[in-house]
């Protein structure tokens, strides 16, 4: 893979891990072990009557889809970034084959070819 190529994806790796470890701060906690988080249960002070627990809980339900989404991203991200360290980045992890360019650019946390996508 050509070396300017691979220095321009990492950066964008990285502004995109950032970004999305920004996201997850509104509303999750990082755990102390691993690249886990734990979406925080909102509370609204003076809250105490049923509707508004109510809301709390709805919230809360809609944050935990939107947390694991943004964790798997990001969880993709960091094996990306770790196969840049080991120069392994940019093979299909099915076939071994080198991943199109134009797939890397557009998805450069992309795991695997076209053909096994």
């Amino acid at each position: 893979m050509n070396p300017e190529l691979q220095k321009e994806l990492k950066q964008k790796l990285e502004e995109r891990k950032t970004n999305i470890e920004k996201e997850l701060q509104y509303f999750a906690t990082k755990n102390k072990t691993g690249d886990n988080w734990d979406t925080n249960f909102p509370v609204e002070e003076n809250c105490d009557d049923i509707e508004c627990e109510e809301d709390e809980v709805e919230e809360y339900e809609n944050l935990l889809p939107v947390e694991h989404s943004l964790e798997l991203q990001l969880k993709d991200i960091n094996i990306a970034l770790e196969k840049i360290a080991n120069s392994k980045y940019g093979k299909c992890e099915v076939c071994d084959a080198d991943i199109d360019e134009e797939r890397l650019r557009a998805i450069p946390e992309a795991r695997t070819c076209t053909k096994h996508k």
